[in-house]
């Protein structure tokens, strides 16, 4: 019997402020890529949690997802070694504060910045994923569900 297809559930944040998105700069084994704040989600939390959580972490900006933009799936193949995963990706988008002073940035993020859409789109080659583009180009598009749309059981955060 082959092993179960699992796909990662990743959570991303598309922030906007004043016309320009937070991205992070971040390090990987193709070199300095660009995409939103984003990661894996983590056992016991719900998708809203872990999109602030990989947003503060990366970011240092604390977030509070006030919408879902959408539920992506995409595959990718890293060049260096084949390997191939595919990304079920929770994207929201929400209210963002202002920085944490001092706060360290998670592992391989190199920075935080802000891009104008047309920056952005102009820098494609640089982007770790290609849902960078698509979940802006849908909040662009005012595309928006309430954030009761992703249900978390209870079970999530603790067996009874």
């Amino acid at each position: 019997m082959e092993p179960r297809w699992k796909p990662s559930v990743t959570v991303a944040a598309v922030v906007e402020r004043d016309g320009r998105f937070l991205l992070v700069e971040e390090e990987t084994s193709e070199g300095l890529k660009l995409n939103n704040p984003a990661g894996h989600l983590d056992p016991g939390e719900s998708p809203v949690q872990g999109c602030a959580r990989e947003t503060l972490e990366e970011t240092a900006y604390p977030f509070e997802p006030t919408a879902l933009v959408g539920v992506y799936l995409s595959r990718a193949r890293k060049p260096a070694t084949g390997e191939d995963f595919t990304y079920l990706r929770f994207a929201f988008c929400g209210r963002v504060g202002e920085p944490e002073p001092g706060r360290a940035l998670d592992s391989g993020i190199v920075r935080a910045l802000w891009l104008t859409p047309q920056e952005v789109r102009a820098s494609r080659a640089r982007h770790r994923s290609p849902l960078l583009v698509r979940c802006m180009e849908d909040y662009l598009a005012g595309v928006r569900y309430p954030l009761s749309v992703v249900s978390t059981d209870p079970s999530v955060f603790g067996l009874p």
